[in-house]
């Protein structure tokens, strides 16, 4: 998850969004509609938009004209015979942002593939990617409590969605047609909120209309899970969206409001330099890097067995063998296991509560509060097509170990 600036914390139309996987900033930087967080405003002009008038076509030219009247619609190609088509029309009470991987205009905020541990550089490159050109759309009341909600797909450049014949669709008992994008958009509402006491929720799949289904038996399968009738698309502070290939992180701004800042976690970060930790081996004094610095080792940078979570100096010694070049012995307490530096979790969104970095994610080294550590430690993440697993939310690396984090051991300064 990605964020930058904390500006989300004035938004007024729901929320924004934070990327898993990237700690604040994109690896080349944010770019225009391409960053790590993405806040939505209330729009000068109400661009929503709602189903009106409901077509049974049997030619598909008779569907690529209404498809190009200009209004936004959905088309369902039910055979090569029939498709329904569903105009929208203005909405006036609604505002809509679009998310996906195209870069035309409709998109309002594009995302592209995670890469775990934020190795995606201009070198890196994606054979295909399975997020969605146009993956969603989330419509935000323009009135208090300004609810979002969050629907699969998003209008095209022609300002329309097109489910073709190999696409799960359905029609419902009322009659109004519904279906599934390819790879699906999954939600997942924490239990209690995003605070200190959230619990994992239940993966779901939202339709296109905005249904709330059980997940499909695969990703891609043509068969549509269970409706859940109990169940909205309504966003909630620390929903997580996922695109297959990206997950994004809901924030209210009201949620927002109640997180700690940039500032708080500058402030924590400057009170453990403070308190001089020093390895226990060469004695010298650590210190975290400033943060505009987080990508970059430095000579005072902090280092833990994450096995333990002893924190030392970088050293050369406890290579336990040639081949597991990462696996060494604690010299404190014999433990085995990887050693690696420290970072510091710069991304405020993140955190559940404002305590002091003290727990470490495994393998990956990332610090931040134990409260947090925990939290993201059990969330069961969307993994390729199929899988599911606990992921660092700074860097998106798949989490291992005894308990997916560690509590770390700092030495004060023996004078």
């Amino acid at each position: 998850m990605h964020c930058k600036e904390m500006g989300l914390g004035s938004c007024r139309a729901g929320g924004g969004e934070l990327l898993l996987g990237y700690n604040g900033s994109l690896p080349n930087g944010d770019r225009g509609r391409r960053k790590s967080r993405f806040a939505l405003y209330k729009r000068p002009k109400a661009n929503g938009v709602k189903p009106s008038t409901v077509h049974v076509i049997s030619t598909p030219q008779a569907s690529k004209a209404i498809s190009c009247k200009g209004q936004h619609s959905i088309s369902y190609t039910l055979s090569r015979n029939q498709t329904v088509v569903v105009e929208y029309t203005h909405d006036k009470d609604t505002d809509m942002f679009q998310v996906g991987r195209s870069t035309e205009s409709p998109i309002d905020f594009v995302v592209t593939d995670t890469i775990s541990g934020s190795q995606n550089n201009d070198e890196t490159q994606i054979t295909q990617s399975t997020i969605s050109r146009f993956a969603c759309r989330i419509v935000c009341d323009r009135s208090p409590p300004y609810t979002a909600r969050i629907f699969a797909a998003g209008f095209d450049s022609s300002k329309n969605i097109f489910l073709g014949e190999k696409a799960a669709k359905w029609k419902n008992p009322d009659g109004h047609m519904d279906g599934l994008t390819t790879n699906g958009v999954l939600v997942m509402h924490p239990k209690g909120g995003f605070t200190e006491e959230s619990k994992p929720g239940v993966w779901r799949e939202i339709s296109v209309c905005g249904d709330v289904y059980t997940l499909r038996e695969t990703r891609s399968a043509q068969q549509r899970g269970k409706l859940v009738e109990n169940e909205t698309n309504v966003l909630q502070d620390g929903s997580l969206i996922d695109l297959c290939g990206a997950t994004l992180l809901w924030r209210t701004a009201d949620g927002l409001f109640h997180t700690p800042t940039q500032k708080h976690i500058e402030a924590l970060r400057q009170e453990i330099n403070a308190a001089r930790p020093q390895c226990p081996v060469g004695l010298n004094t650590l210190a975290f890097p400033s943060i505009n610095r987080k990508d970059v080792v430095e000579e005072k940078q902090p280092w833990a067995y994450l096995s333990c979570g002893h924190v030392h100096g970088y050293h050369n010694w406890g290579h336990r063998s040639d081949t597991e070049a990462n696996e060494r012995e604690c010299p404190m307490c014999r433990t085995i296991g990887p050693y690696v530096p420290l970072w510091l979790g710069c991304e405020a969104g993140f955190y559940v509560d404002a305590g002091p970095p003290t727990h470490a994610f495994t393998p990956c080294g990332h610090v931040c509060s134990e409260k947090s550590a925990k939290y993201w430690s059990q969330i069961p993440l969307p993994h390729g097509t199929h899988a599911f697993h606990a992921a660092c939310p700074f860097c998106a690396t798949q989490l291992s170990g005894e308990h997916n984090c560690v509590k770390l051991i700092f030495q004060g300064p023996i004078d």
